[in-house]
């Protein structure tokens, strides 16, 4: 495995790359990886025959109360998961952007509701990151986990409107032995608040078997399973548009985000009728 930290050196390296004809994957990521990142990147092994996971912790999808000094970094550590899960070049640039840097990425529709409501800044940030990567490293297909399924949603409006031509494909939302959620965030969780957030995937449990095909009922189920500090948001939404539904008829995602102490989860489950 090679660690790449020049922009122009990841640039010049993916231009070969494209020249030839090569299949090139791509696993972006904020590094503090856990076993969630792993298996997207083992996954997209399979699929590629170039394989490029990028660490770098975004300024512009932090919003002005969030910390970015206090998100969790572990670079030794990432080095070593990545070189065990299979990847060919560690992209792990100290800075995107240069000083005259002044594009942005909005998409507009699915950032409105839910993440995009409580963090407005956030998607817009997400959206110029992962573009600005997409120009440095020419992927052909590019994997986000759905455990931040508005943002996987988000990334594949962008890429199709854009024509971009990278293929976007989901990975899976991997869980703890617990069933919680895997998070780089876990780690500012105490163990009192651990335990509670285990009511947020089991509320989303709950709508996903509740028998009734309104909507509603199961929201006010999941609802009454929380033992949260805060509910941001919990709705039963279509997975394309991200619109609140009101009868459980096709397939459907439940979604969720919580506050437990000082630690903001995020989760979701996919529905049938």
């Amino acid at each position: 495995m090679d660690i790449i930290r020049s922009l122009e050196t990841m640039h010049a390296l993916a231009l070969g790359w494209r020249a030839r004809g090569k299949k090139v994957g791509f696993v972006p990521t904020m590094g503090y990886l856990h076993r969630g990142h792993t298996t997207l990147i083992e996954l997209m092994r399979q699929r590629c025959e170039i394989l490029v996971v990028s660490i770098y912790v975004n300024p512009l999808q932090f919003g002005p109360s969030e910390d970015l000094s206090r998100y969790p970094r572990d670079p030794e550590g990432d080095r070593t998961r990545c070189e065990g899960a299979g990847c060919d070049i560690l992209f792990m640039p100290d800075n995107l952007y240069p000083p005259d840097f002044r594009t942005t990425v909005s998409v507009g529709g699915v950032t409105t509701r839910w993440e995009g409501a409580e963090r407005p800044t956030h998607f817009q940030g997400v959206a110029t990151v992962v573009c600005r990567l997409f120009g440095l490293v020419q992927p052909t297909v590019a994997m986000f986990g759905e455990k931040d399924f508005q943002q996987f949603t988000v990334l594949q409006s962008m890429a199709r409107d854009l024509a971009m031509g990278i293929e976007i494909v989901p990975g899976p939302l991997v869980r703890d032995h617990d069933g919680l959620a895997l998070s780089s965030r876990n780690v500012y969780l105490s163990p009192t608040d651990r335990q509670r957030a285990l009511s947020l995937h089991r509320a989303l449990y709950l709508m996903r078997d509740h028998p009734s095909p309104v909507a509603a009922e199961r929201v006010a189920a999941g609802r009454a399973a929380l033992d949260c500090d805060h509910l941001d948001y919990l709705a039963i939404v279509d997975p394309d548009t991200l619109e609140p539904v009101e009868r459980v008829d096709r397939e459907l995602r439940a979604i969720a985000t919580a506050r437990y102490g000082g630690t903001r989860l995020l989760d979701n489950v996919a529905l049938s009728p």
